[in-house]
């Protein structure tokens, strides 16, 4: 089969999808790998690295795009580059599109574009793509927060996350219990933080009081008590995931204007929309915002500041779905995988996505894919 891997334009995006080993053991498999000069730059994987191992460097993204039969990006498509894909291509990537407009999903439609969700795929009741980004994103939000608690701006609280000695230490207050949650408040308690997580899920809140030893204080979420863990938090970390959709506002404006002055507020969720109903996007040049005194830090692509470690993750846990289309065919691939089909959002000029149907008032039917042996 042949891939191509274009240079990332949104978002400041500064991953690629497939390391130097990933690239080499599809050329082994004999397939062909496209990759557009630059592509690994910012995570310091060089063009001579790739051509080592056998890609064919191309110099614009109408050729990534034009001579591939599988388009492997990490950003979600722009519109841009939707004018790009050919007619029943293969696009593999981020798709976050409930995020996008309708005329998106009209040309992977139009085009019979077979769109496959990073974030989709599921694997033992899992997202294990998503999982490695959320592995990252979880220590971040702490990394993140800790340094705009700092004096270095106006608005700071000049709170050291861990206290000292007779001073408290910063209260870090988590909304939602899965992997970035937990991993938000392993760092956090690392750094010697007061970690509260609120969670609906009670059995989630069980098994973080399991493994942080009751290190962690865990909340039942509703209304009331995120209105009061807000209000409380020197540090806000929005960890709401909802698979498919939009995040629900679980923060209000009102909440919001009751934080203490200086608060930190680490938006994860953004890429879904948010949960917190003052934030918007921001980018990693110019990551943070003040509304009603509350830094509020915003980057949907928060991975892209270890772009090299990310790299990494996303190589090893996007390879085998990459091999399994390559090296079987994309039917075989959807057939022998329930999980990798769950991923399938257009095919063949069908929405097979219900919610992204639903949002934007085309047509539905489900992914029906049928053997031709």
């Amino acid at each position: 089969m042949r891939i191509g891997i274009p240079t990332e334009t949104r978002w400041e995006e500064k991953r690629v999808p497939l390391t130097p080993a990933g690239v080499d053991s599809l050329i082994r498999s004999g397939h062909t790998v496209y990759l557009q000069s630059g592509a690994g730059d910012a995570s310091h994987f060089t063009d001579q690295e790739y051509r080592e191992v056998g890609a064919t460097i191309v110099y614009n993204k109408e050729e990534a795009f034009g001579r591939a039969e599988m388009i492997l990006k990490v950003a979600p498509v722009t519109e841009e580059e939707a004018d790009l894909l050919v007619d029943n291509q293969i696009l593999f990537s981020f798709l976050l599109l409930t995020m996008g407009k309708k005329n998106l999903i009209e040309k992977l439609l139009s085009k019979k574009i077979t769109s496959i969700g990073f974030e989709l795929i599921e694997h033992d009741s899992r997202l294990p793509i998503l999982h490695s980004f959320s592995e990252i994103a979880g220590p971040l939000a702490i990394q993140v927060a800790e340094r705009y608690l700092e004096s270095f701006t106006k608005s700071g609280r000049g709170i050291l996350i861990g206290g000292i000695t007779g001073v408290a230490p910063a209260a870090v207050v988590i909304l939602g219990a899965g992997v970035v949650g937990i991993t938000a408040a392993r760092a956090a308690l690392g750094r010697g933080a007061q970690v509260i997580v609120i969670d609906r899920d009670l059995s989630r809140l069980r098994q973080i009081e399991t493994e942080f030893h009751r290190g962690v204080t865990t909340v039942m979420a509703n209304p009331y008590t995120i209105s009061r863990g807000v209000k409380f938090a020197d540090v806000l970390v929005g960890a709401v995931l909802i698979k498919g959709e939009k995040a629900p506002h679980l923060v209000t404006e009102q909440m919001v204007k009751e934080m203490k002055k200086g608060a930190v507020i680490v938006d994860v969720s953004i890429d879904q929309g948010g949960c917190v109903e003052t934030s918007r996007v921001t980018t990693i040049s110019d990551p943070v915002y003040t509304m009603h005194n509350v830094i509020h830090y915003c980057v949907p692509n928060m991975p892209s500041l270890v772009a090299r470690t990310a790299s990494y993750g996303l190589n090893n846990a996007v390879l085998d779905y990459v091999h399994d289309i390559a090296d079987n065919g994309l039917t075989p691939a959807l057939l022998g995988d329930e999980g990798l089909a769950k991923g399938v959002c257009t095919y063949n000029g069908i929405c097979t996505n219900e919610s992204i149907a639903e949002l934007f008032e085309v047509a539905y039917k489900k992914l029906h894919v049928f053997s031709t042996n």
